[in-house]
């Protein structure tokens, strides 16, 4: 049976509610993470997210169910970030020095964004036991993508050879650091200090 054409429904679509729920749940993380990035994890209330967003608490247990799984998920976007500009080095293909620079130039950057700031403020121990082995494995992920990425490029002879797993956890302490230095507002754009930090390291690795 359809209704008469002249009536429109004013209920949403499937699509349209998750689509919609999806907008809220991203409200939710963007405020949140900018709370626990300026003021601390422990020191950012849900009713300061709820208070933020103009809805109740109770409206933001409808999306999440703990501040917890906010952090989690705050988190996961960042460490997803890096983890997929591996995937997207690789597929572009060409050298290992080329793979690591475009890799480099992308995790850099999300580390000058609210969700790659929140990966290098969170430690395993401000995690609920039930999400740290997730954020261990996707940390164990990207470690392997940049060691595998630098170790291509000393096969191929586009960076200088030496110990793959050793540069890899150097780059990745110095892209991670750029979390707790960088400021907007800073006198350089998150791209000017992507490209300056990306090219120091690249320079000490290049033949």
């Amino acid at each position: 049976m359809t209704r008469p054409a002249e009536v429109k429904s004013p209920w949403l679509s499937t699509a349209e509610r998750a689509a919609e729920r999806e907008t809220k749940r991203e409200a939710v993380l963007r405020t949140a993470v900018h709370f626990f990035n300026t003021r601390g994890f422990h020191s950012t209330s849900l009713n300061d997210v709820a208070a933020a967003l103009e809805v109740t608490k109770p409206t933001i247990y409808h999306y999440f169910s703990s501040k917890d799984e906010i952090l989690f998920e705050c988190v996961r976007l960042g460490l997803e970030a890096i983890r997929d500009a591996g995937d997207q080095a690789r597929e572009r293909g060409g050298s290992g020095r080329d793979q690591l620079e475009a890799l480099m130039l992308e995790y850099a950057l999300v580390m000058t964004r609210d969700f790659g700031i929140c990966v290098s403020r969170t430690s395993d121990d401000q995690l609920a036991p039930a999400s740290r082995d997730r954020f261990r494995a996707l940390k164990r992920e990207i470690n392997d993508s940049l060691q595998a990425t630098i170790q291509a490029g000393m096969d191929d002879a586009s960076l200088r050879p030496g110990d793959a797993r050793i540069a890899a956890f150097t780059v990745a302490g110095a892209l991670n650091w750029i979390a707790r230095w960088y400021r907007p507002d800073g006198g350089m754009s998150a791209e000017e200090v992507t490209r300056g930090v990306v090219h120091t390291l690249l320079s000490g690795l290049t033949p």
